[in-house]
């Protein structure tokens, strides 16, 4: 039995919402972690990159909890507004924005405590591994999928 246009969109919407309840999770306590950071010992000896990389890193966990917290809040003031379809695609962009955003600052938080314990090289490389490997689990694979069969 084929599924209506209806009740493709609500499945749609559903299995957006499951996966991004999943990665709010994670951001949230990365995000609640981060911002307790300033007030622990030791915080005043980071160096200018150590702080610029703590910024990067809390804008961005905040950037990734409003993006995915976006489409259950849109969801919320557009329910029953006959705007499911728009909602769904933008619901998806808003959690790859998401899923960018947290890639960023998971990898700039781990640069900064890797850095706080070894030298500067070593948590600036773990720091971007983090994110190649981030890029490549999130973005690089899907897409070479896509695009293996046909449809990128």
């Amino acid at each position: 039995m084929e599924e209506t246009e209806k009740e493709r969109l609500d499945r749609q919407m559903v299995e957006l919402l499951q996966g991004l309840r999943v990665a709010v999770t994670g951001v949230q306590v990365l995000f609640a972690f981060l911002l307790t950071v300033p007030f622990a010992a030791g915080f005043n000896k980071l160096d200018d990159l150590g702080l610029r990389l703590f910024f990067l890193s809390l804008v961005t966990a905040a950037i990734a909890s409003i993006c995915f917290i976006a489409p259950a809040a849109q969801h919320r003031v557009l329910f029953r507004e006959g705007l499911k379809d728009e909602l769904v695609r933008r619901s998806n962009r808003y959690g790859i924005w998401g899923a960018v955003a947290l890639a960023l600052s998971m990898s700039a938080a781990c640069a900064v405590v890797i850095r706080a314990f070894w030298s500067h090289g070593l948590s600036i490389g773990l720091g971007g591994a983090v994110l190649v490997l981030c890029a490549w689990a999130w973005f690089v694979q899907p897409y070479l999928t896509l695009k293996r069969k046909g449809r990128v």
